[in-house]
């Protein structure tokens, strides 16, 4: 059976909706959801109208399109999965998928080379792959680097859809440290991915409204707000990460000159991935080279030198070499402490 595009939008937007559990949808709420992608995908303003929703939903029910979603009707009102894993992305795709997919790549395939489109490369290479693993039922050819146990991936669009409308949203957040979670009104500027990790940047309202960078699986709610959403009037966007590994860092905070050491054996892997972009070549010495970085001292950047061990030594500045010295006495004491006590309580000699 044929599936206009409008269709597929629909079925993706109520797919959504059902899987964020944390609110309940009544059929207005899924026929509002399903106006706004219409007309932010489609430039269509004509609203969907209830029984097209209906439609919708028992298409998606049905085995038609190999879906068969296990929609139920609680209280008679609201409209959920039975299955909370269940999503319509895990469906294996039909005929009608992998032709879409085969012209999307298609026609991306002719942005790549240029300039302006250098992104879009590992994106047509894992489209194309995703095509042929499913047209010839092989294992796939390329191997992304992936988490399939991240949380926080259902609100990326969320937050992406009240960027772009420039809406304010609530969010109900707990950090690692918190003994319970807030609840906040926010105006989101930037996703940022660190690390298969995903990030929001933007501002938190209050009498003392501060920029905050949240984590995605951290997040607990996410609903619009009637307040005013408060325009980024200070921060470059397109700059902001420049000169910092990760994500953490404060607004004017300045950069310093990380000077560090690598040996013979391992000075290729850095000088044909560099650390940071700002990675300059210092001088070789016989055992190994010297390196700069330009760079915020930050939580990321002391895990990335401590992942090298004994391969570095951080030269510069003085502040960060106490800070990875301490990092390294304390791992030597966690080795030395009891030692033999947890050899005897994991039966290693």
């Amino acid at each position: 059976m044929p599936v206009n595009r409008n269709a597929l939008i629909r079925y993706r937007t109520i797919d959504q909706c059902l899987r964020n559990r944390f609110k309940k949808w009544t059929l207005d709420d899924l026929m509002e959801a399903c106006g706004d992608a219409l007309y932010e995908y489609q430039g269509i303003n004509t609203g969907v109208s209830r029984r097209t929703v209906q439609a919708d939903l028992e298409m998606m029910r049905s085995n038609k399109l190999g879906y068969e979603a296990p929609i139920v009707v609680v209280d008679k009102k609201y409209y959920t999965y039975a299955d909370k894993d269940y999503s319509i992305t895990n469906s294996p795709l039909n005929h009608q998928d992998m032709q879409v997919l085969t012209e999307v790549s298609d026609l991306l395939k002719q942005f790549k080379g240029l300039s302006h489109f250098t992104d879009l490369n590992e994106m047509v290479s894992k489209l194309e792959d995703k095509i042929y693993t499913q047209k010839t039922h092989n294992t796939p050819v390329v191997d992304f680097e992936k988490n399939d146990s991240l949380k926080g991936l259902e609100w990326i669009e969320v937050i992406r859809k009240a960027i772009v409308a420039k809406k304010t949203i609530c969010i109900t957040y707990q950090s690692f440290k918190a003994r319970q979670a807030s609840t906040f009104c926010f105006s989101g500027y930037l996703l940022k991915e660190y690390r298969n990790r995903w990030f929001i940047l933007g501002l938190q309202h209050g009498r003392s409204p501060k920029i905050l960078n949240l984590a995605l699986d951290r997040i607990q709610t996410i609903e619009e707000h009637d307040e005013g959403y408060r325009e980024n009037r200070t921060l470059d966007l397109a700059t902001y990460y420049d000169n910092c590994i990760g994500v953490t860092k404060s607004p004017g905070q300045k950069s310093a000159e990380v000077v560090f050491w690598v040996d013979h054996d391992n000075a290729p892997y850095v000088i044909t991935k560099p650390i940071h972009h700002t990675q300059k070549l210092l001088k070789t010495e016989a055992d190994g080279k010297i390196f700069s970085i330009n760079v915020i001292l930050n939580f990321e950047l002391e895990r990335e030198l401590l992942g090298f061990g004994a391969k570095m030594r951080v030269l510069g500045p003085k502040i960060l070499v106490k800070q990875i010295r301490a990092h390294l006495n304390k791992s030597l004491e966690r080795y030395t402490v009891n030692v033999m006590k947890s050899s005897i309580e994991y039966g290693n000699p």
